[in-house]
């Protein structure tokens, strides 16, 4: 078992299902942020469930475990893969052999590490141990979106998470073993679906509160 995890393929496979697990949670994130274009009391009343029911607490601590195996997963396999490889060839052609967002994965990750991080202290951290000052959720979100920077630096982040995303969705599969033609294809459809519903609408949202203030 200690050779699997070592092993790059073992890293590899991990990669996968915990970043397979991360885009199931991605689509339930959104589905509960577009409530707040919809209903203030809809938005606060989930997000009370969210931070209040016990089979969700526990899920925190699970969806946190994720984020971390995954990142320190892709932190070692990109250094191992460097390391098995540390002079570049000559011939070497990327941009005809691989898209941009395959070949820079790690830097790509690295930047939705740090919206991450802003996503937590703005959010995560002042709902759950921070002084809200009489705001209710709903009020602490939209309140942010309408400060264009903060707006501007989640509309960035969602890029540099499609961008993520768009290899990554079938590379995932692609690992656990579904690498036939017939699959590749279908993925890949699926997966550029995906990869607009969840960065178009997690950027509508803070668009949505923004607008209306600078015009």
């Amino acid at each position: 078992m200690s050779n699997f995890f070592s092993s790059s393929i073992g890293k590899k496979i991990i990669m996968s299902i915990t970043g397979l697990f991360l885009i199931l949670f991605l689509l339930l994130h959104l589905s509960i942020n577009l409530l707040l274009i919809f209903s203030a009391e809809a938005f606060n009343t989930a997000s009370h469930f969210m931070a209040t029911n016990p089979v969700l607490k526990v899920m925190q601590y699970v969806l946190a475990a994720g984020f971390i195996i995954h990142i320190t997963w892709a932190s070692l396999l990109t250094l191992q893969n460097q390391a098995a490889r540390p002079i570049k060839y000559n011939t070497n052609s990327p941009a005809r052999n691989s898209t941009w967002s395959s070949r820079n994965m790690f830097i790509l990750g690295s930047l939705i590490f740090i919206f991450l991080v802003i996503h937590l202290s703005d959010f995560f951290y002042v709902m759950k141990f921070g002084d809200m000052a009489g705001k209710s959720d709903y009020e602490l979100v939209t309140s942010t979106f309408k400060i264009w920077y903060y707006a501007l630096i989640y509309i960035v982040g969602f890029v540099f998470l499609g961008l993520h995303l768009s290899h990554s969705f079938h590379s995932a599969f692609q690992t656990i073993g579904l690498n036939n033609k017939i699959w590749m294809k279908r993925l890949k459809v699926i997966g550029t679906i995906y990869l607009f519903i969840v960065c178009i609408g997690f950027a509508i949202i803070p668009l949505y509160f923004l607008i209306p203030e600078l015009f």
